[in-house]
């Protein structure tokens, strides 16, 4: 029996934008203890959560991706910024902004999107926010520190990548937490 793949696709972040986000989680924790943080390893931009996909789709999957952005042109993206998803008064997501590289993102996520909805894949119920999650709340409940502390950091400069390839990744859920493994990439590249 085949079994099913929980599978997204990302982009990776730099091993210095990396330490910085979780110098900023580790500052953050001071002001929300009951924050979930995403471990070091794991933080990226997610383009496309395809939930569980059967493994014998898989390679159908990356070469999807593949085909959906070898028309987009590497672009630098510049991490800045962090919020909350709804709002920062009643968080449920922790997020650093995605500034430089968001339009970019966007269209592949747009390709993305009409690319996998022709194979069946549904499409996503709100409009795509380039970002990286940097922690979930489950409680839902106002924390005015945590709330100020976002504020304070509103323009906060994380770094600058070169996005060169988008990553088709599987994430197997275990009780100390996801591990995702790189199944396919998509390199960016403009026709000749």
């Amino acid at each position: 029996m085949p079994k099913a793949i929980r599978t997204f696709i990302a982009v990776e972040i730099s091993p210095a934008i990396r330490t910085r986000l979780v110098a900023m989680q580790q500052e953050l924790a001071s002001t929300a203890q009951e924050v979930k943080w995403v471990e070091e390893e794991n933080l990226h931009v997610t383009l496309k959560f395809l939930g569980q996909v059967d493994e014998r789709e898989v390679y159908a999957v990356c070469r999807l991706v593949q085909e959906a952005v070898a028309g987009q042109a590497p672009f630098d993206m510049t991490v800045a910024g962090i919020g909350a998803f709804p709002n920062a008064n009643r968080p449920r997501v922790l997020w650093a902004g995605v500034t430089a590289g968001g339009p970019e993102l966007i269209q592949i996520h747009g390709h993305l999107e009409r690319a996998l909805r022709a194979e069946g894949y549904p499409r996503e119920d709100r409009p795509y926010t380039p970002h990286i999650t940097l922690g979930r709340i489950r409680q839902i409940k106002p924390n005015p520190q945590l709330a100020a502390a976002l504020e304070q950091h509103r323009d906060w400069d994380v770094g600058q990548k070169q996005v060169r390839e988008v990553l088709v990744m599987a994430s197997q859920l275990s009780s100390g937490g996801p591990h995702y493994t790189v199944m396919g990439r998509g390199a960016l590249a403009v026709p000749v």
